[in-house]
């Protein structure tokens, strides 16, 4: 059973159930109201009722009843035991008629109020004993007081299919009503279920559930449903480019590992055959193959050393995904960038190392990891180097507001301008520099994440065949560390 039959149930057997009291409440007032009154009536009329004597022409004499009797439908009679007689009064004999006699023994008990049936004409009756003097027994009779109540009957009926009926076809229209005020109300959850079912059985969470109705619970819960969506689709495109991502840098890391590992393979293939090799069979001399031995053993070496640092760069990265920070502090740059410039000058390269002003970095600080730091900068200076056969490569500092931007420039070969924006991407490499210079496209992507978690930026400006600077901007801790 859906949701809103159920409701519909639920209020429609409420409503049955106080329809049926009230009609109930009703139908008792009412009939309280007319039968009580004219109960009320009957007894007054029989405690004032006379019993006086008559005497008749043959001389008997007996007992009638007398007094005055309000209204045209009542009526009374008094019933003798000793004499077995009944004494009517005017209205018993004009319509003749004649109520059962109750036995003597039971009026006591049975003194009060009954309701009886003559000639298909109902009546309420009153009845109590009388005791005569001069007669024998007790009591001596029964006085029965009764009033005519088809009028009432009929009235109480009319009541009675009112309320039914009243009551049933207001009950059918306040289902029916319901039943469709309950499913317009419920047509929300209707499309709820529908954004669910597409989302469900496809890929597209983009879909919102469409709502103009006022902020009620349903209205708050498509908000919800629709904030929930948004952030699902948000953890699905995170988790999309995660996982492109990952197979991105998996393909290219193992592009990247088969090369040196091919050229090791190769030369431990190269290795075992000369050495396995009988002198008589060799066509080279002792010399030369002392000579190839060691060039072998020279480009294992190397690969190993391009293994290692790619293993020791992805390590970094994979740090980087995980989420992991390091530990930051108070850091002097002038002392730091003296250092860096001074070991940045015993790396590998064919272009001039130029060092600006470093005096004006003396008393500023920074907050962040030293090591950290200074691996971001060898990166930037080491591709400096690479990039530049010849020329010049600079390292100073310039100062903007609060921050501080440490600037490397080259005149190497510099970049298009269409390439900046993938610089930082994973393994790449601009198209021009691949098996050119060394590298495996890992080392502005460390940088930039060691940059990011500094809260810090860096500023690329670059034209091909003229050299490209990079402009690291870090915030400024203006306040030296206490000693």
């Amino acid at each position: 059973m859906s949701i809103r039959l159920r409701l519909t149930a639920w209020y429609s057997g409420i409503l049955a159930i106080m329809l049926l009291a009230l009609s109930a409440l009703i139908y008792g007032f009412v009939y309280i109201n007319t039968y009580g009154d004219l109960k009320d009536r009957l007894k007054n009329q029989a405690n004032q009722i006379e019993l006086q004597p008559v005497t008749y022409y043959d001389g008997s004499s007996n007992l009638y009843v007398g007094g005055s009797l309000e209204g045209q439908n009542l009526f009374a009679q008094l019933y003798i035991y000793d004499l077995a007689r009944i004494v009517p009064n005017n209205n018993m004999k004009t319509f003749d008629l004649q109520f059962n006699i109750p036995d003597q023994a039971t009026i006591v008990s049975q003194q009060g109020f009954v309701r009886e049936s003559y000639k298909g004409n109902s009546f309420l009756i009153y009845q109590r004993p009388v005791d005569i003097p001069g007669y024998e027994g007790n009591p001596a009779a029964v006085l029965q007081m009764a009033a005519y109540t088809g009028e009432q009957d009929r009235l109480m009926l009319r009541l009675k299919n009112i309320l039914l009926v009243g009551s049933f076809a207001t009950l059918i229209a306040a289902f029916t009503f319901g039943l469709f005020l309950a499913r317009k109300a419920m047509s929300p959850i209707g499309k709820v279920i529908e954004a669910a079912n597409g989302i469900q059985t496809g890929t597209d969470l983009s879909s919102r559930i469409v709502y103009d109705g006022p902020q009620d619970e349903i209205g708050r819960l498509i908000e919800t449903v629709n904030s929930m969506l948004g952030r699902m689709e948000g953890f699905y495109t995170g988790l999309e480019e995660a996982y492109a991502t990952q197979r991105r840098f998996v393909s290219d890391a193992s592009h990247e590992l088969r090369t040196p590992l091919t050229t090791i393979r190769g030369n431990i293939d190269l290795l075992q055959k000369i050495w396995e090799m009988e002198p008589e069979d060799s066509r080279m001399t002792e010399a030369e193959i002392r000579q190839l031995s060691i060039e072998s053993v020279k480009d294992i070496a190397d690969e190993s050393k391009r293994m290692s640092r790619l293993v020791a760069d992805m390590l970094s990265l994979a740090r980087a995904d995980t989420g992991r920070t390091f530990d930051i502090e108070p850091v002097a740059l002038e002392p730091m960038m003296t250092e860096v410039a001074r070991r940045a000058s015993f790396l590998p390269r064919q272009a001039d190392w130029s060092v600006g002003e470093l005096g004006q970095l003396n008393g500023k600080y920074i907050l962040g990891n030293k090591d950290y730091l200074q691996q971001m900068m060898f990166i930037f200076i080491d591709n400096a180097f690479k990039y530049t056969p010849e020329g010049q490569v600079t390292l100073d500092a310039v100062f903007y507001q609060n921050q501080v931007g440490i600037r490397i420039t080259d005149t190497g070969i510099g970049m298009d301008k269409d390439e900046v924006p993938h610089i930082f991407d994973r393994f790449y490499r601009a198209d021009e520099s691949r098996g050119i210079t060394e590298g495996i496209g890992l080392g502005l992507s460390i940088a930039k994440w060691i940059i990011d978690e500094h809260g810090g930026s860096v500023e690329v400006v670059t034209r091909q065949g003229e050299g490209t600077t990079f402009v690291i901007w870090l915030p400024l801790l203006f306040a030296p560390p206490l000693e």
